[in-house]
């Protein structure tokens, strides 16, 4: 799978909207991934499921949510072993990506002017 948003050049995390969010653990095997993804997607469904009437069933859903992310390493513990510090939800032009992220929002603001310049 690819993701459609940028990776640092790390591969740690992708960027949304400035905001850096940790990638799952490139570690997993495939089926692993998969199945861990299966889980994620069913306990997200389970919380839009509950949201309407049912408290603790949307606790639960919530709680299942964080146990697949934690499974796949998108939270809790990091799972690089160089002792690098976690910048998850972090802005990334507050972060040590910063210079990487201004040059990444440089070329798309010239591709776009690129584009808009072509019609």
């Amino acid at each position: 799978m690819t993701l459609k948003h940028p990776v640092t050049p790390d591969g740690r995390y992708f960027v949304v909207r400035g905001r850096l969010w940790r990638v799952a653990d490139p570690g997993l095997s495939p089926a692993r991934k998969d199945e861990l993804v299966s889980k994620l997607m069913a306990a997200r469904r389970a919380v839009k499921q509950a949201k309407a009437d049912d408290e603790a069933a949307e606790a639960a859903a919530h709680q299942a949510v964080d146990q697949a992310k934690r499974a796949l390493g998108e939270r809790g513990p990091v799972w690089w072993r160089d002792g690098a510090p976690d910048f998850n939800r972090h802005i990334a032009k507050s972060s040590p990506y910063a210079r990487w992220h201004a040059n990444l929002q440089r070329r798309r603001g010239h591709a776009s002017k690129l584009l808009y310049q072509e019609r």
